[in-house]
């Protein structure tokens, strides 16, 4: 089964344009079918709907919750039906196979008193801490994804038209715009720390580290782990969160749906509305919390 699998993660990478950390999430998935698959000696051609029921059964079995399970089942699905247009396999195994339900959950986000909280963190005496501040800052105010800010070009941002050009998923390229108070902190990170933190070296992403390299998403997520500790706000801090506020506090203030599914580059804005819901649930909040009668 492995080779079907390198060919189909190429499929994926080549044909349909998907990122490396999709690519990367359908190996994983497929690794764990392929090692279940090969303990029971099968070949993908005699994969049957009780082999696949039996290893979604196996992770539960290791602790996996539904949406786990349902993301491994998705994956399966995928691949048997490149297969089935490859010619490689007659039927899905995986085809009437019921999803498991798992309950939607309103994404976690911070709020106003927390960001600030979060953007006094940095040193911005230090080449480092001002880098930082400036990717947090840029990552709120414009809702990029950890991927998408970590991979952004100097040539991407635009100062003087106050926004920048970035490519998501799918290869998709949009335009967001950029608030005056990340612009300021970009602007003085590139006048004052980027040079410091470059040297004699030269590269063309905008947050670099000291070998020239682009700052990777991992060495992101725990900085802005440490610093969410440090001020305090009682939650494990991701990136994701950082996008959810910019969404989030975005419609608070009355901006419309579509508007905010074209700047967090949604293709779908089924996906957005999932926003309108978190702003629905603070408003009952605030109203069982302040009105008399409530």
């Amino acid at each position: 089964m492995e080779s079907q699998v390198r060919t189909y993660l190429n499929y994926l990478r080549i044909e349909k344009g998907l990122s490396e950390n999709t690519i990367h999430a359908y190996r994983r998935d497929m690794g764990k079918f392929s090692a279940f698959a090969a303990k029971r000696d099968l070949k993908v051609q005699h994969v049957s709907r009780g082999d696949v029921v039996d290893f979604l059964s196996t992770l539960y079995r290791k602790g996996l919750d539904s949406r786990s399970v349902a993301r491994h089942l998705a994956t399966i699905r995928h691949f048997f039906r490149f297969l089935l247009l490859e010619g490689e396999v007659k039927e899905d195994p995986a085809a009437n196979i019921e999803s498991p339900k798992f309950r939607q959950g309103l994404p976690d986000f911070l709020s106003l008193e927390e960001v600030d909280k979060l953007l006094a963190q940095p040193d911005v005496s230090d080449a480092r801490g001002l880098r930082d501040r400036a990717m947090i800052e840029l990552m709120y105010s414009t809702g990029l994804r950890v991927s998408e800010l970590c991979g952004l070009r100097l040539a991407d941002v635009q100062m003087e038209s106050g926004c920048l050009r970035c490519v998501g998923k799918g290869n998709k390229e949009r335009l967001v715009p950029i608030g005056r108070r990340a612009l300021a902190v970009v602007e003085e990170y590139l006048r004052k720390s980027r040079p410091q933190i470059l040297g004699k070296g030269t590269s063309q992403y905008l947050f670099i580290n000291t070998r020239a390299n682009k700052v990777d998403r991992i060495t992101f997520w725990k900085a802005l782990g440490t610093y969410g500790r440090k001020a305090g706000l009682g939650k494990t801090l991701k990136p994701h969160m950082l996008r959810h506020s910019f969404a989030t506090h975005l419609l608070d203030h009355g901006a419309d749906l579509r508007s905010v599914q074209m700047m967090l580059g949604h293709a779908d804005i089924s996906t957005t509305q999932i926003y309108t819901h978190v702003v629905e649930e603070r408003l009952k909040q605030v109203y069982k919390a302040h009105h008399p009668r409530a």
